[in-house]
């Protein structure tokens, strides 16, 4: 038998997940897991990079220990953050998280330089404060001029383990410093940050094998012999490869964490004046396709109002106690930057509802109903600009990754959009990376199989839209509050 190792790092946890095939079925078995996130200090938001590489390592011994004695491994991670390495391969400082405040206000900066629209028939990526454009941008001249290189975060992992550096297209993509049509570095970009081509690694696609684990790393540790898999190391990209297929009707997906990312697969770009407009991205993804998407605020917001709640309930009795609270009381505009990081969510949400003329939630109930009946309105009016932006219906929604758990929120997406939502598989990112490993190795023949292969094997759960005789008024109250958003158009 084949062993397989998907190492999959999100923002607020990491696992390594083995993944096996056999008899047409693919088994997924979590070897480890551990938490992530930022720490602020000094007033900036940094990533605990040594500690991911770490983890990643205990996770392999693990295996080891577990009769895994050869293995191939992919890895995958959030984008557009960023490590600067000098001419002996050091990383120079702590890795920025994307959250730090200190892009506040450069997108405004940058286009007294490059205009907005220029920069979109360029890239095709949405205006987010927080692409690695506007954060090279603010970083210090001196400190970036001394980089010799420039790796996003999973390119640097696989840097640490193998000693090769590479620039993985699907993360590389959302720099927002990749050209759409010259598949390759902007130079003009490039030059408003006075950067080098020669400061960031070649280009690399899915499925090219990057080598093996260091031998003294092997040595060291006690590691399986890995031979190292390029994955498609955005986790959305990875997600979106383990969407199973639907061969008779047309599909969006949402794959569903601290980030909702609800879109479409294409084989070209949409970068028109109409897709910039409602700030829609295309990055790039495996086999020369595309993910035509929007970026919603997520989980995230739950993520924090259970944390500033000291933990008291788990996300599954979050979802239950709003299912006890009144529907659509309140409501919030997802995506306004007011929730990107504020000091308190909690208040935040409180402060959006009474500056609207809403009830305020009090309870954790009160506030997870809050979110999930804003998440699923703020699905249907993506969904319904995703359409027009590709001129194709969309009859059913795939809700992929950890949101495929939370049944109210993908019963309250039913119910709103009027259409069939359905919901799994969880673990779709992992096994995205698991099918570009098994591709490479000739267990699947390509990624059409693939998909077929995860959709028999993994459960996926069916929700049909109920009737809602207060949609029209709902909708109504709905485009109202966006209308006096300031991030309503976000």
């Amino acid at each position: 038998m084949n062993y397989h190792i998907a190492v999959d790092i999100g923002a607020s946890s990491g696992r390594l997940v083995l993944g096996t095939i056999a008899d047409g079925s693919l088994s997924l078995e979590e070897i480890h897991r551990f938490s992530n996130g930022f720490t602020e200090r000094d007033g900036s938001c940094f990533w605990d990079i040594d500690y991911l590489f770490e983890e990643i390592l205990r996770g392999l011994q693990k295996a080891k220990a577990a009769g895994i004695s050869k293995c191939t491994l992919g890895i995958d991670t959030w984008a557009v953050d960023y490590v600067l390495l000098d001419a002996e391969g050091k990383r120079l400082q702590e890795v920025y998280a994307y959250r730090d405040r200190r892009t506040d206000g450069v997108m405004e900066e940058v286009a007294k330089l490059i205009s907005p629209d220029k920069v979109y028939a360029k890239t095709g990526i949405q205006q987010l404060t927080f692409n690695t454009l506007y954060q090279l941008y603010a970083h210090d001249a001196k400190e970036l001029a001394a980089a010799d290189q420039i790796l996003l975060v999973p390119d640097y992992l696989y840097y640490r383990l193998s000693g090769r550096k590479i620039n993985e297209v699907t993360n590389a993509s959302t720099t927002q410093l990749l050209n759409l049509a010259e598949r390759e570095y902007d130079a003009e970009l490039l030059s408003l940050l006075k950067l080098r081509r020669e400061q960031f690694a070649p280009l690399t696609e899915p499925g090219e094998v990057l080598g093996s684990i260091k031998d003294e790393l092997k040595q060291q540790y006690d590691l399986p012999d890995c031979e190292l898999i390029c994955a498609a190391t955005h986790d959305t990209a990875s997600a979106v490869l383990g969407v199973p297929v639907q061969d008779d009707r047309s599909a969006a997906y949402i794959s569903s964490g601290t980030w909702s990312l609800l879109g479409v697969e294409l084989d070209h770009p949409v970068n028109t004046e109409a897709a910039m407009q409602a700030n829609y991205t295309n990055e790039w993804g495996a086999f020369g396709t595309y993910r035509f998407l929007k970026n919603i605020m997520g989980l995230w917001l739950i993520q924090e109002v259970r944390r500033l709640d000291r933990e008291r309930y788990s996300f599954a009795e979050l979802a239950e106690l709003a299912a006890e609270a009144e529907g659509y009381l309140s409501l919030i505009p997802c995506n306004d930057p007011r929730f990107l990081n504020p000091d308190n969510m909690i208040e935040e949400i409180r402060l959006a509802c009474a500056e609207s003329g809403q009830p305020v939630p009090q309870t954790p109930g009160e506030l997870a109903r809050c979110i999930f009946d804003s998440l699923a309105l703020s699905y249907r009016s993506y969904l319904g600009e995703l359409e027009q932006l590709t001129g194709r219906p969309v009859e059913v929604l795939q809700i992929v990754g950890g949101g495929a758990n939370n049944t109210l929120l993908c019963q309250l997406t039913a119910d709103i959009i009027g259409r069939e939502v359905l919901a799994g598989p969880t673990e779709s990112t992992a096994l995205g990376n698991l099918a570009i490993q098994l591709i490479h190795t000739g267990e699947v023949a390509d990624i059409r199989e693939a998909r077929t292969i995860i959709g028999k094997s993994f459960k996926i759960q069916s929700y049909l839209p109920r009737p809602l005789p207060q949609l029209e008024a709902l909708l109504a109250r709905w485009e109202a509050l966006h209308a006096v958003s300031a991030g309503g158009s976000q």
